[in-house]
């Protein structure tokens, strides 16, 4: 990871081709196209990799995000259960509906823990999204049959997961919706990109219609379609999905790779006394982008993380100090940092975080560690990585 390690004439080829037409936009223009839709080409491998059976490609994961609960009716009044860790865009996609974010604590898995979930869901309650962080999943039996309980939409985060799996199936195609992310820095990229996929029609095609200004894409002419309700505009462009073609085609190479490159890291490190993996879930699943593991303690972490990047480690996280990711370092939401006047039902029915706590998640974000890794390490540099991880995990012991 990311995908853009291995470019190649493959995405070079695929972005002159839709130049060649002179057509960036994903609708309308047929005569001028020549046949040539890289959006809807990019719909069909994901559909055939992921083995779902409807995908929308969108303008990044956060407009996925966004669509998918809008696609559900999700709104006003309603509630979502999300996780302390994640990235923003989970929280912002939550709010851009009017519905509530209610964050709950993780467990070593490092996504949703379902006890956690259970006992914050409400009359209220509509959606639980766990997010498959760091390239692994959630525990999607026990969240699954939660839901299925409470008569509740799962809604698969997999921005972080595309090439991962769950005892077989594509993460992603397990809930009601899942979404992906294909921006400059995952395992398949296009620049900027997403996808929301689903096995229920109707909510396709609300998707759909959401995500193009509530078109419906049954005419020819664009000017002659219908608009049965609202929506926004997180159409993706041509030449973003040009690349994202190219890529996707690589997607089982890139994640044999990965899987080799992390085996050598983690096989290293799970020998030295005092580190503690992160619990997968499913292993065989694992997209492996993210080597992550647990020291003792924060001390023990924060020099750890110092001594690796000393050692010329690149790409370590200590997720505890991490502002993109983590609960405790959004103030921004914590403080209800808007940038306009939003509803009131959902003001004053969300918790003050700046004086919830969440000891669990503080606990094991404080001890965890992750690193990346890369597709474009040879196997020489693969060794002496992991000589210098161990090495430096040992300084912090």
């Amino acid at each position: 990871m990311p995908g853009w390690e291995l470019f190649d004439e493959t995405e070079t080829k695929s972005v002159n081709e839709v130049m060649s037409t002179g057509v960036l936009m994903r609708y309308g223009f047929t005569g001028a196209r020549r046949g040539i839709c890289k959006a809807r080409d990019m719909e069909d491998a994901i559909r055939s990799f992921t083995g779902a059976g409807h995908t929308l490609l969108l303008s990044s994961g956060t407009a996925a995000l966004t669509t998918a609960l809008a696609a559900l009716g999700v709104g006003a009044g309603d509630e979502v259960i999300m996780p302390t860790f994640t990235f923003v865009a989970s929280f912002e996609s939550i709010i851009a509906t009017g519905a509530v974010p209610v964050m709950v604590d993780i467990d070593e898995s490092l996504c949703l823990d379902p006890e956690a979930v259970k006992k914050v869901i409400t009359p209220r309650t509509k959606v639980v999204m766990p997010v498959h962080m760091c390239g692994a999943s959630a525990r999607l039996d026990e969240l699954k049959a939660l839901c299925d309980a409470r008569r509740l939409f799962l809604v698969e985060d997999a921005c972080q997961a595309f090439g991962a799996s769950y005892k077989g199936r594509a993460l992603g195609t397990i809930g009601a919706v899942g979404c992906y992310s294909f921006d400059f820095n995952k395992i398949v990229t296009c620049g900027e990109g997403g996808a929301v996929v689903t096995n229920d029609k109707a909510l396709y095609e609300r998707a759909d219609m959401y995500h193009d200004h509530g078109h419906d894409h049954l005419q020819e002419d664009r000017g002659a379609e219908d608009h049965p309700i609202m929506g926004n505009n997180y159409r993706i462009s041509e030449l973003n999905a040009a690349v994202g073609v190219a890529q996707i085609a690589k997607i089982e190479k890139f994640v044999s790779i990965q899987r080799a490159n992390k085996k050598v890291l983690k096989d290293a490190l799970s020998a030295v006394t005092g580190v503690k993996m992160r619990c997968l879930p499913d292993p065989e699943g694992d997209s492996a982008t993210f080597l992550s593991f647990f020291m003792p303690d924060k001390d023990s972490a924060v020099k750890a993380t110092a001594a690796l990047k000393a050692a010329g480690v690149e790409g370590v996280f200590h997720w505890y100090s991490n502002n993109w990711h983590f609960l405790k370092n959004w103030p921004h939401f914590k403080n209800r940092k808007f940038a306009h006047p939003m509803y009131k039902e959902m003001l004053d029915s969300m918790k003050d975080y700046t004086k919830a706590v969440f000891p669990q998640s503080d606990d094991i974000m404080s001890r965890c560690i992750s690193i990346i890794i890369k597709m474009g390490w040879e196997t020489e540099q693969v060794e002496q990585i992991a000589a210098k991880t161990v090495a430096a995990v040992k300084t912090a012991l």
